[in-house]
C-alpha cells in the first residue's frame, strides 16, 4: 500500500527502498570487476600487497588504485588487512589468469555482447530495434573464434563437470559407444563426458570458425583418437549417423525457428535406443522468471530476437519427433537454472 500524504506532515512510509538503492550501485560492482580484470589486478594479489606495490606493477595512479583496490574490498572481492589486498577464495579461483578455472575474458565477452544495446536502453524502448555496433544482434566471424575460446573458460569452470555427471548418471550411459556434441563450441563439455566413459568415442560438430578451436583444444588435451572435429551448419547440412548420444548444450537458438525439424533431423542421427539430452534454460512465469536467465536474453530481445526456450518446450518438440520416455531436471549452473530435457528413440 502506497503511503497516504499528509498536508504539512511527512509520509508515512513502511518500506525500504535499500533495494532500489543498491539497484542503482550496482553497476559500479561490475565495473571495478571488469577494469580489476583488464588491468590483471587479480594476478598481482595472489598474495597481500600495498595498494603503492599494485601501483607501481601496473603502471597506474597510485591514490586511485588504492581508491580502486578499497572499492573491490567493499564487496568481497580481494580482502584488506593491515593495509595490504590479497584476493578472496572467489577472485583467487576465478580471475587469476593462471587459475585452471579462470573465467575472466569470459565475463569481459558477455559484458562485450550487453553493454552497447544498455548504453541505449532509453532509446531502443521508445523506438525499439535498432542495429547496434557490436551488439548481440551478430557477431562477426573474426571475432568468433575469441568468443569461442572465452565459451571455453566458461565450460572448465564448472559446466563441463555438472554436464558430464549428469549424463553419466543415464541408465544408458555404460552402453553408449558414439555420441554428438551438437553445436559444441570449444568441445570441452563434450570431452568431458567422452572422458568420464571407458570407451566411447566423440565427435564435435560447429562452425568452421568455432571448429578450429574445438581442434586445438582436443589437441591440447591429447583425444585426437577420442574426439573428431567437424565443421559445418547443423541446421541447414547432414549431422553424421549412428549416434548413441546427442547433446545439445545451449546451441539449438540458431535454428530456434525451426525447431521441429532439427529434432527430427537428431533423431534420424541416433541409433535405435539412442538418447538426445538437450540443456538449455527454460523460461518460466510467462517469460519472467528465472532472473539470471531472463535478464541474460534482455540485450537479444531488445534487438528483436526472441530465441530463449520456455520450460517444456525443447520436451515436446521431443515428442512430436518421435522421442520417447522424455524426462526432465533442472541444474543448478554458475549462470542459473538450466533444464536437462532427455528423450529416447525407440
Amino acid at each position: 500500500m502506497s503511503p497516504k500524504p499528509r498536508p504539512g506532515k511527512l509520509p508515512e512510509v513502511y518500506l525500504s527502498f535499500a533495494e532500489l538503492y543498491k539497484l542503482v550501485i550496482a553497476p559500479i560492482k561490475t565495473r571495478l570487476l571488469l577494469t580489476g580484470i583488464e588491468l590483471g589486478v587479480f594476478d598481482q594479489l595472489t598474495e597481500p600487497r600495498s595498494s603503492e606495490d599494485v601501483a607501481e606493477i601496473l603502471g597506474t595512479h597510485p591514490e586511485n588504485t588504492r581508491i580502486f583496490l578499497d572499492g573491490l574490498a567493499s564487496f568481497d572481492l580481494v580482502e584488506k588487512r593491515y593495509g595490504l589486498y590479497a584476493n578472496s577464495t572467489m577472485a583467487e579461483t576465478f580471475l587469476v589468469k593462471t587459475s585452471p578455472a579462470f573465467v575472466g575474458d569470459y565475463l569481459v565477452e558477455e559484458w562485450r555482447y550487453i553493454e552497447p544495446v544498455f548504453e541505449d536502453l532509453l532509446g531502443l524502448v521508445k523506438k525499439g530495434p535498432t542495429e547496434l555496433k557490436g551488439g548481440p544482434e551478430r557477431k562477426p566471424e573474426d571475432e568468433t573464434a575469441r568468443w569461442a575460446a572465452a565459451v571455453a573458460e566458461y565450460e572448465r569452470s564448472g559446466i563441463a563437470q555438472m554436464v558430464a555427471g549428469a549424463i553419466g548418471e543415464l541408465p544408458e550411459f555404460p552402453s553408449f559407444q558414439k555420441m554428438l556434441d551438437l553445436g559444441g563450441g570449444p568441445g570441452l563439455i563434450g570431452m568431458a563426458v567422452v572422458t568420464s566413459h571407458p570407451a566411447m568415442k566423440g565427435v564435435v560438430f560447429d562452425l568452421p570458425p568455432v571448429a578450429k578451436v574445438a581442434e586445438k583444444f582436443v589437441s591440447e588435451a591429447g583425444m585426437e583418437d577420442r574426439m573428431e572435429v567437424l565443421a559445418g551448419n547443423f541446421c541447414s547440412g547432414p549431422i553424421g549417423e549412428n549416434y548413441d548420444l546427442v547433446l545439445a548444450s545451449a546451441s539449438l537458438y540458431s535454428c530456434r525457428q525451426d525447431l521441429d525439424s532439427m529434432i527430427k533431423k537428431v533423431h534420424s542421427a541416433l541409433n535405435p535406443g539412442g538418447v538426445f539430452a538437450s540443456l538449455h534454460e527454460g523460461l518460466t512465469c510467462e517469460k519472467t522468471k528465472p532472473e539470471e536467465m531472463k535478464l541474460g536474453w534482455l540485450p537479444a530481445e531488445l534487438l528483436g530476437r526472441d530465441l530463449a526456450f520456455e520450460r517444456g518446450e525443447i520436451a515436446a518438440s521431443m515428442q512430436r519427433a518421435g522421442f520417447v520416455s522424455i524426462s526432465s531436471r533442472t541444474l543448478d549452473s554458475p549462470v542459473g537454472p538450466l533444464d536437462l530435457d532427455v528423450g529416447r528413440k525407440l
